[in-house]
Parts: structure tokens; C-alpha cells; sequence
């Protein structure tokens, strides 16, 4: 303990090999300063080491490798999963003392939930620990072999049937989402983000084109290039909506949207559009002779499940009932990766094993001649 020209008294310590001083007036006071400031250290309160709890880990992985590289929607949804989930149970451990088996109880008590909900919570768990091992603040990884509780059965996206094909069709002709709806179907484009971001300047009616340059950053008004370099791409306008779309751009400058509010003529919002899906749904339910009473409808007709992502996955499979090769598939649909064109691709349609049956019998018909 020593004194400085200023009369300031210091206490000094050491803590991993490592020197620290605190001053005061008083002996002390100094004292009491390095007391406080061991236990901080002990308990992982300052500094950058295995002794930091987790609670303060977790919010230093957040801002320092999220903040700012993914988008905000995903950020608020990693800072919740932290917040309410991991803190409430580990957040006040060293990060030293984490096991596979505390990380397995978070996961556990998420059984029986959605797969995708219970997945994306392993996924954050597992980041945060694999960053901690890569920082050498642990010497192994306790979320490395984290194992998925039994969750509730995926909600697998299909195709339309025939039957609501004809309905949507049907309905199409009149209602205001009517041409959205069909340029999805027609074109696999994707609801909402790049069909809320489509320009005039986007429809190329000489070369019968549609180009999707950019889309709507999910969970924000910000529209900017597709997330990977696969989503830009140029797609074919059928004849039977060519027509509809020069007729929507007409008179429209460049850059103005190609899909507007009814209300306003402004560019949709994930919320007007869903709105006039919903309203195009109930339209469509109606028609099909759902009973209303008091302007609610008593009793649903159509499928419960029905969504504006079914309407691209059904342009995925009629590319394959027409006989496009799936890498071209790939290229039209947007994906990054053919195996996520083939999951489509492989759902074993009846039109398309039909069609193959057909060519078979054609060719072997040929063969004994």
C-alpha cells in the first residue's frame, strides 16, 4: 500500500497474473475499491474473459457481431430470443460453467412448439457459444451437439389445387389484388418483398420480361438488393398477363411501383398487402358459397392454409409438369441452391408422373413397330 505526491492513498492486487490499482483519500476506501473491483472481475463484470457471465457474453455477441450486419427485423428477433429466453435461465452463470445439459433444457422447454421456432432458438444458442470458443474464452463448445426436442408437425407449403386454381382465376378477373395475384402465380415472383419493390421500369413488354432487381427488406420500409445474387434474375411474362401489366404500368414513370394501394395509389406495405390478400380470400370464399350472416362469414369454405407463398410454389411445380429443366427452374425461381428448387421439384406431382407414363408407353409403342 503506497502514497502518492497528492496524498492519494492505493491498494493494488493481481488477478490472473495480471496488475490492478485503485486510489481514494483513504487507505481505506482504497482497500474497499479493490475489494469491489476483485469481485467484479471474479464474477465476470468487466473485461473480456471466461469469468464474464453470460448474460453479459450474450449482449456482447449481439452488438458486436449482429448489430449492423443483419437486417433489423433479425436482430430484434435474436435480441428476444436472448432476453426471454437464455437470461431467464443461464444469464447469471460464468460462461466457464456452461454444459451441454443447461442449453439442453432451454431448448427442451420449447417441445411442442413449431420446428421452425425451436430451431431458430438453437440456431442463436449455438452462435453465441461457437463465438465464445473461437474468442478462447472456453476451452470446448457446450452447444456443439445440442439435440431438437420433438416439435409440432411442419407446416409443409403445396401447390394449389385445380379447384382453386379455377376459383382464383375466377376471382381475379374483378377484384383490386386480382393482376398481384396472378403475377405471382404466373411468375413465381415472391410475395411480399419483391412484388411490393416491382417498378414499370421492371416490365419489359418488347422482350416479354419481367426483371427483379431488388426487393422489400422484411420487417422494414427499406427496399434494397435481393439478399444473395441469385435473386436477381429475368423472368417470362405469359401472354395471358402481358397485356393486364402494360395496362397497370400505363402512363406510370419509370420508377413508380407497378402494385399500388387501392386506397391511395402509394406503394404497398407488407400490411396493405396482406390486407387485400385477406380481403381477395374472403371474396373468393364468398363466391364459392360460404354463408354470411350479418357480413361474416359463418362457415369457410376454402382451405385454411391457403397463402400468397402457395401461388410461387405452384408457378415451381408447373414448370416441372412442363418439362423445364430444373436448373433453369432454379434460375427463374430466385434460389441460391438447386436443392431447394428440387424439394419442390420432387414432390412427385400426378400431372407430371402422368406425363412421363405417357412418353414411356409412346416410346415402347414406337420401339415394337
Amino acid at each position: 500500500m503506497n502514497e502518492n505526491k497528492y496524498n492519494y492513498k492505493r491498494s493494488t492486487f493481481y488477478f490472473n497474473n495480471k496488475q490492478y490499482t485503485t486510489w481514494s483519500k483513504t487507505q481505506k476506501e482504497a482497500d474497499k475499491k479493490a475489494a469491489l473491483k476483485l469481485k467484479a472481475l471474479e464474477n465476470g463484470e468487466i473485461g473480456i474473459s471466461k469469468n464474464m457471465s453470460v448474460s453479459r457474453f450474450c449482449y456482447e455477441w449481439l452488438n458486436t457481431y449482429k448489430k449492423g450486419s443483419v437486417i433489423e427485423k433479425t436482430y430484434k428477433d435474436y435480441k428476444r430470443k436472448i432476453d426471454n429466453l437464455i437470461i431467464p435461465e443461464i444469464g447469471n452463470m460464468q460462461l466457464k460453467n456452461v454444459r451441454d445439459i443447461h442449453l439442453q433444457k432451454i431448448l427442451n422447454k420449447r417441445a411442442g412448439n413449431s420446428f421452425s421456432d425451436v430451431k431458430g432458438v438453437r440456431i442463436v444458442i449455438q452462435a453465441i457459444f461457437k463465438q465464445a470458443r473461437i474468442s478462447r474464452l472456453i476451452p470446448f463448445d457446450p452447444a456443439e451437439e445440442l439435440k431438437m426436442p420433438k416439435t409440432a408437425p411442419q407446416i409443409k407449403r403445396r401447390s394449389i389445387t385445380d379447384h382453386e386454381r379455377e376459383w382464383i382465376f375466377k376471382i381475379a378477373e374483378t377484384h383490386h389484388a386480382g393482376l398481384w395475384v396472378r403475377t405471382v402465380l404466373n411468375t413465381g415472383i415472391r410475395p411480399p418483398g419483391e412484388t411490393i419493390a416491382l417498378n414499370a421500369i421492371d416490365i419489359n413488354l418488347m422482350r416479354k420480361t419481367l426483371s427483379v432487381r431488388q426487393a422489400k427488406e422484411s420487417g422494414s420500409n427499406s427496399i434494397k438488393a435481393p439478399k444473395t445474387d441469385a435473386g436477381v434474375r429475368e423472368i417470362p411474362i405469359p401472354d395471358t398477363l402481358l397485356s393486364d401489366l402494360a395496362e397497370a404500368i400505363k402512363g406510370k414513370k419509370p420508377y413508380d411501383p407497378v402494385f399500388t394501394q387501392k386506397t391511395n395509389d402509394r406503394r404497398h406495405t407488407e400490411s396493405s398487402l396482406r390486407k387485400s390478400w385477406l380481403n381477395f380470400l374472403r371474396t373468393m370464399d364468398i363466391a364459392m358459397g360460404a354463408p354470411v350472416k350479418n357480413h361474416k362469414i359463418l362457415k369457410s369454405i376454402i382451405a385454411p392454409d391457403l397463402c400468397p407463398y402457395y401461388l410461387r410454389h405452384t408457378y415451381c411445380t408447373d414448370l416441372e409438369i412442363a418439362g423445364v429443366p430444373i436448373n433453369v427452374a432454379c434460375r427463374l425461381m430466385g434460389h441460391s441452391d438447386i436443392s431447394v428448387t428440387a424439394k419442390i421439384y420432387t414432390h412427385g406431382a400426378e400431372k407430371t408422373l402422368q406425363a412421363a407414363a405417357d412418353k414411356i408407353n409412346a416410346l415402347h409403342k414406337a420401339s415394337s413397330m
